[in-house]
């Protein structure tokens, strides 16, 4: 706030207001800079939060990761750290920006509050569909004063969706294939129609069987049962599951399921187990997602990134 005397000078110098709001606006965008770039000691607890600060840039920055952490290799170096090493490890590593998702809030809310009682930043994020998606790398790079790296990831996906729709384009209509995308096999869930994961399907050019499926409490995740996926036996072309921490699933266990030889892409060999992190996570790693489905789905269109 400009004080009176301070104001008195202004005046007498007859400094134009709109020079003067130009000086207010330089020196709050400055400040905001500044408080961004004092973020030198990040823990991050979810893998794709990780793999989207080391996409804008960062890496001694980030002081700790979650135990479930493989990509990129720079983060096997790293401290681990986990919600049950309590409250005490996590004040002494002197972070100034913890980042977490929903589920790991709820589930350790009391060490999460303790932590911002004391003054510690603790964020949580997880986007549930693409356009949210680029919210969030936005907010990340908000976050970490690089908002203008963040926006280039966005024109950067973007422009790569572009190249892949044009080779999904070459694809008739009529060869377009059927697919049944699992998310948790022992359950016979598929995926929520907004989700990430039937982004990468449809941007792959795969159609799914399951477009009535019940979302599961305003999660990615949906409901469909055993029973739905054989009334379309004979309409799948090809079964594809996701494999990561809730779905420890194998191609066998999907061939091998007692029914399941019924269905199309089981007797034709059309069985495929994909990466969790390439086709839900929400970094820049979709895109090979996207072209590992089209690859499996349309071989001389799509070749191996």
């Amino acid at each position: 706030m400009i004080n009176p005397q301070e104001e008195d000078m202004l005046y007498s110098k007859k400094i134009p207001i709109k020079s003067l709001i130009l000086i207010i606006l330089t020196v709050s965008l400055l400040c905001n800079e500044c408080i961004c770039e004092t973020r030198k000691r990040i823990i991050s607890l979810y893998p794709a939060h990780t793999e989207n600060l080391f996409s804008l840039g960062l890496n001694k920055e980030i002081i700790g990761v979650s135990r479930s952490e493989t990509y990129p290799p720079a983060i096997l170096k790293k401290e681990v750290f986990s919600p049950f090493d309590g409250v005490e490890k996590f004040i002494s590593a002197k972070p100034d920006l913890i980042l977490i998702r929903p589920m790991l809030e709820r589930a350790h809310f009391q060490l999460f509050s303790k932590l911002r009682s004391i003054g510690v930043e603790v964020v949580s994020l997880q986007p549930r569909t693409v356009s949210q998606m680029y919210e969030y790398w936005l907010k990340l790079g908000e976050l970490i004063g690089k908002k203008e790296q963040a926006q280039q990831m966005i024109k950067r996906f973007k422009n790569e969706l572009e190249s892949i729709e044009k080779i999904v384009s070459q694809v008739p209509v009529s060869k377009r294939k059927r697919v049944f995308f699992e998310s948790i096999h022992r359950k016979f869930k598929t995926f929520s129609s907004s989700s990430i994961a039937m982004f990468v399907l449809k941007n792959a050019g795969g159609i799914s069987i399951a477009k009535d499926a019940i979302t599961v409490r305003n999660t990615n995740i949906a409901d469909y049962g055993k029973e739905k996926i054989l009334s379309h036996a004979d309409e799948i072309d090809v079964y594809i599951s996701q494999r990561g921490p809730m779905n420890h699933v194998t191609k066998e266990d999907i061939i091998n399921e007692p029914g399941f030889q019924a269905i199309k892409a089981v007797r034709e060999g059309q069985v495929y187990i994909v990466p969790e992190e390439l086709v839900s996570r929400p970094t820049l790693r979709l895109i090979k997602g996207i072209y590992l489905i089209g690859h499996i789905l349309y071989p001389e269109y799509f070749k191996r990134m």
